[in-house]
């Protein structure tokens, strides 16, 4: 476990030297990249990043603060916000994506042969169906 530990650190520290986006954020960008509309209520939002409610709230904060996501309400019911990716949160995900992907291969699948690489998708595969049925 403490190796996932100082892999992720090592992807955090690297994207955020490189681009300026923390590993945080580059994966809220990511969220609302791959949705239609680029928009997610900010309770699915913060189900998809693993995040509290309060934690995705502050970190969307500072993205807006960026002109990288700004907020609207919820046109299905009217109580819910949506946060939404707009055109220059876009672009800085399309700046930082060859840099995280150039990381994670670097430190993670370089590092790996094929027999190595396959037992981690099994694992990972595994776990998978385990933690989805809990």
């Amino acid at each position: 476990m403490y190796s996932w530990m100082l892999l992720e650190d090592r992807l955090d520290r690297e994207l955020t030297r490189e681009t300026g986006i923390s590993h945080a954020y580059y994966e809220i960008l990511v969220q609302l990249s791959e949705t239609e509309g680029r928009q997610l209520r900010m309770s699915e939002l913060a189900d998809r990043c693993l995040s509290s409610r309060s934690r995705l709230s502050h970190a969307v904060s500072r993205l807006e603060e960026r002109g990288w996501v700004r907020r609207q309400v919820c046109a299905e019911d009217g109580r819910g916000q949506l946060a939404v990716l707009t055109d220059e949160g876009f672009a800085a995900l399309e700046q930082a994506a060859p840099v995280h992907v150039e990381s994670v291969r670097s430190h993670l699948f370089d590092q790996l042969d094929a027999a190595q690489l396959t037992a981690m998708r099994d694992i990972g595969e595994t776990l998978l169906r385990h933690l989805n049925e809990a």
